[in-house]
């Protein structure tokens, strides 16, 4: 049982920064994103809205957890050289000098696998990057890893119902914290007949084989149409009880999960009553380093009929070779 709680510092700190982090890239999304740039699939918006997440982020917890380590998705390495002009509007929508913005950025740098850290966070600043560009679902999701295991997590949905943060504690539950202030506990579904679930997928079908999972389906007896949205937000749906099921199916062999990708997501699940293992049925490992390199794929129900799912995936999927 973890010592944390949701009136931990720990907590304050994630939820001020997954917060603030939220506010840059509402306004990143306000100040960049236009119909121009979306026409010419211009990527250069969210790449700003990215790198100043992580520095925003990494900023906040170094001043209160200095001594703490932050696994993130970025490496300002990619705004050095002749990145001057794009390093400026980093720095610029994260409220900081330049080389105050691409230091704090650094910090996400850390890898556990070559340098062992008993506690660390993990941060993917935006998942999400097209729903992001389409103005629509995507996650700020931090998470806090002990000895291995996700015990403080907080997961920033900006753009569903008005901007909420989840925010979950091993062994404390799973909260949502809407735009108002306000705050109440949440938990998964009570469906308890797998043919009356419903699936959460990707929008993007590259992210998840949404013809095995179409199979997944049929074999589970379910009708229902998908719950399409992007990013970790899919984890919020089934904290929620919005969807009972969510497939990320491997699309590649040998790839493996990032762990800034589901540390935070998990463990709103799990607090709120649900289960999540790899398609195999084994829990997830964030012991490894960077990846899941002991998983493959995700499978997050609201535990009522997991085994059932892994047994469906078993035979209706088959791992890319």
């Amino acid at each position: 049982m973890s010592r944390l709680n949701h009136d931990s510092t720990e907590m304050k700190v994630a939820l001020e920064a997954v917060s603030k982090a939220a506010e840059v890239c509402r306004a990143v999304q306000a100040d960049l994103v236009t119909a121009g740039t979306l026409e010419k699939k211009d990527k250069s918006p969210v790449t700003v809205a990215d790198f100043a997440s992580q520095a925003v982020v990494c900023s906040i917890i170094a001043k209160i957890f200095p001594g703490d380590p932050v696994v993130g998705e970025e490496d300002a390495a990619d705004l050095r050289g002749d990145q001057a002009e794009l390093a400026e509007k980093v720095a610029e929508h994260a409220g900081m000098a330049v080389e105050d913005a691409l230091t704090a950025i650094d910090r996400g740098n850390h890898d556990p696998a070559t340098k062992p850290a008993s506690r660390y966070w993990t941060l993917d600043p935006i998942d999400g990057t097209k729903g992001f560009l389409r103005g629509q679902q995507y996650a700020v999701a931090l998470g806090l890893i002990e000895d291995g295991k996700v015990v403080l997590s907080v997961l920033g949905c900006p753009n569903l119902d008005g901007g909420l943060l989840l925010s979950a504690v091993l062994g404390g539950g799973t909260r949502v914290h809407a735009a108002d202030g306000s705050s109440h506990p949440v938990s998964v579904s009570t469906t308890q007949d797998p043919a009356e679930a419903r699936f959460c997928e990707s929008v993007e079908s590259g992210h998840s084989d949404q013809g095995a999972s179409a199979e997944i389906a049929k074999t589970l007896g379910i009708t229902a149409e998908p719950y399409r949205i992007d990013s970790q937000c899919k984890y919020a749906a089934v904290a929620r009880g919005d969807a009972d099921i969510y497939l990320r199916l491997p699309t590649r062999a040998g790839y493996q999960e990032k762990i800034w990708d589901h540390a935070a997501g998990m463990l709103c699940v799990t607090e709120a009553g649900g289960t999540v293992t790899d398609i195999t049925g084994k829990p997830l490992d964030f012991s490894l380093g960077r990846t899941l390199s002991a998983n493959s794929g995700i499978i997050a129900t609201n535990g009522a009929f997991h085994d059932r799912v892994v047994e469906a995936v078993q035979a209706a999927f088959t791992v890319p070779a």
